[in-house]
């Protein structure tokens, strides 16, 4: 499935993204009605004129309920970039705005005219590719809207929830999530909670992908050894060049591709640099370099793009979604076959997506 372009210059596959911000941006941290999503804006990453330039046929919409107060973000390198403790989220507060953000998307379906689809199974992920239509899965960033008695996740399940993160970069009741730093380590502390390990299972049961995403290096391992599933890391990027704590080691990308799983590529450009830089004249290079290093080491089946678009600070050379295409042909450059470049742009996700929602 490629866009088609019009201007005779060339075409790639249309891309299925594992991770963006977006919804977040409009109903959340932001105060919109959605109708900024069907106009060509000059801020922000994404929306549906942009995402028509870009080749992008859809991908998970996150969800997530941020503190009230964020830690400012580092000027120049992420360097012990520690987020402070936060006090306990309340339920009804989490539940409150992932609620809001949901009804947001909803509206955003109904007004789009047939644009934009809530997808909910593989096979309505490869219609709306076919169809020209956008593919919104349902994704939660951090399992705080979830109760550890699991009715909630019920209950989100039936209203369209098919990706869960379990934790953001803070601990929940399921578990704990990787502090921020530059250089450091993905192993800061303790495994799952047994909340945690049922959530992984019922996830599993229900068809709900599990994200090991912001997961710290025993609660990734817990996951490994408890999910019948594929391994996924929605948004994540390869240690081995960026030593930030959020990024994946050799061995957690081995794990990965030995479950038959995806890593998902960040674009943050603070967990792509070697020098964790928080520099937006990075090079799409250096996105090609982490997808060249797993495809590597793990083979071209278990990388994928999960960009963190309208959540994190991206290459100025690539701006927003419309620079999809700026990568493409980096990799086309570096020798990535038309195969390869559709197995990294859907394909490889659309194999996760029938091994978890299938």
């Amino acid at each position: 499935m490629t866009r088609k372009n019009t201007d005779g210059s060339q075409s790639y596959p249309l891309v299925f993204d594992g991770h963006n911000d977006t919804l977040m941006k409009l109903f959340i941290t932001g105060n919109d009605d959605g109708k900024s999503f069907f106009e060509h804006g000059t801020k922000g990453h994404l929306d549906l004129p942009r995402a028509r330039l870009g080749g992008f046929g859809g991908g998970l919409f996150a969800i997530m309920a941020p503190p009230e107060k964020m830690p400012k973000e580092p000027d120049k390198v992420i360097s012990n970039y520690d987020l402070p403790e936060f006090p306990e989220l309340m339920m009804s507060d989490v539940q409150q705005a992932v609620i809001r953000a949901m009804a947001g998307l909803y509206r955003l379906e109904k007004h789009s005219n047939g644009a934009v689809r809530i997808v909910t199974t593989p096979q309505d992920v490869r219609e709306c590719l076919s169809s020209g239509v956008l593919a919104a899965g349902l994704h939660f960033e951090g399992a705080e809207p979830i109760d550890p008695d699991l009715n909630a996740l019920h209950v989100f399940y039936r209203a369209g929830l098919r990706s869960i993160g379990i934790v953001w970069s803070r601990p929940n009741v399921f578990g704990h999530g990787v502090p921020i730093r530059f250089p450091g380590l993905p192993d800061t502390g303790p495994g799952l909670t047994m909340a945690g390990r049922d959530l992984v299972t019922e996830c599993n049961r229900l068809g709900i992908l599990v994200d090991v995403s912001h997961l710290n290096y025993c609660g990734f391992m817990d996951v490994a050894k408890l999910s019948n599933r594929p391994i996924v890391a929605t948004h994540s990027n390869a240690y081995g060049i960026c030593p930030c704590s959020r990024n994946l080691t050799d061995e957690q990308l081995d794990v990965i591709a030995a479950s038959n799983g995806l890593t998902g590529i960040n674009f943050a450009v603070g967990f792509l640099r070697p020098d964790g830089a928080l520099d937006k004249n990075t090079p799409v290079d250096v996105i090609a370099d982490h997808i060249e290093y797993i495809a590597a080491r793990t083979g071209i089946d278990h990388v994928a793009l999960g960009s963190d678009f309208d959540g994190a600070k991206i290459s100025s050379e690539l701006n927003d979604v419309s620079g999809l295409p700026k990568l493409f042909d980096c990799l086309s450059r570096r020798g990535f076959s038309v195969s390869d470049l559709e197995k990294i742009a859907h394909e490889n996700w659309l194999r996760i997506l029938n091994a978890t929602w299938g």
